[in-house]
């Protein structure tokens, strides 16, 4: 499992920042190439159960985006909700986001085995068929068809050759 410090900072007018308070977060990293069974099971490999289970308690939500799937823990999933919540239905945008990747948004259990039962029409949104790939990001998790991640990838790698995008965020990270 994956920890980061997160600290915050308190200063009363005039004083120095000091620590008030220091917690260790649990985060996704890493890709795992598996597969989905017949019946459109996943097994998350355990470093991700491990911080599903500490974050959510194995309770998680699926949804869609961009041809790939993403997985939340139910908490970081409120927080989404919560945002959108407040957002004004009248504006077109925000009833497309809602249309789109909320209303497909499926609440899931990662069983005593570490499996999770993707949806059907999930499953046929990602062409998620035999071989996949979960890939860590920090707060969530998604679910590729492999064929895809790889063509995204590479994808992905050339645009960098080409131009600084990747190096310019990295400078802006202070990286």
């Amino acid at each position: 499992m994956t920890n980061l410090r997160r600290l915050i900072y308190s200063a009363p007018r005039g004083a120095k920042w000091s620590i008030v308070e220091e917690r260790s977060m649990s985060v996704f990293r890493g890709q795992y190439y598996h597969t989905i069974d017949d019946k459109g099971r996943v097994i998350f490999p355990s470093r991700l159960r491990e911080v599903f289970a500490e974050k959510s308690n194995g309770q998680i939500v699926v949804t869609k985006m961009n041809d790939y799937l993403m997985v939340f823990p139910h908490n970081e999933w409120e927080i989404i909700e919560e945002k959108v919540w407040h957002q004004s239905i009248l504006r077109r945008q925000v009833r497309d986001f809602q249309r789109f990747f909320m209303s497909s948004a499926v609440d899931c259990t990662i069983d005593s085995q570490g499996r999770v039962l993707i949806p059907p029409n999930l499953r046929e949104y990602a062409k998620l068929e035999k071989d996949i790939v979960l890939v860590g990001m920090l707060r969530n998790v998604e679910i590729w068809n492999r064929e895809r991640f790889e063509g995204e990838m590479k994808k992905m790698g050339d645009q960098s050759d080409e131009s600084g995008d990747f190096m310019d965020y990295m400078a802006n990270l202070g990286i």
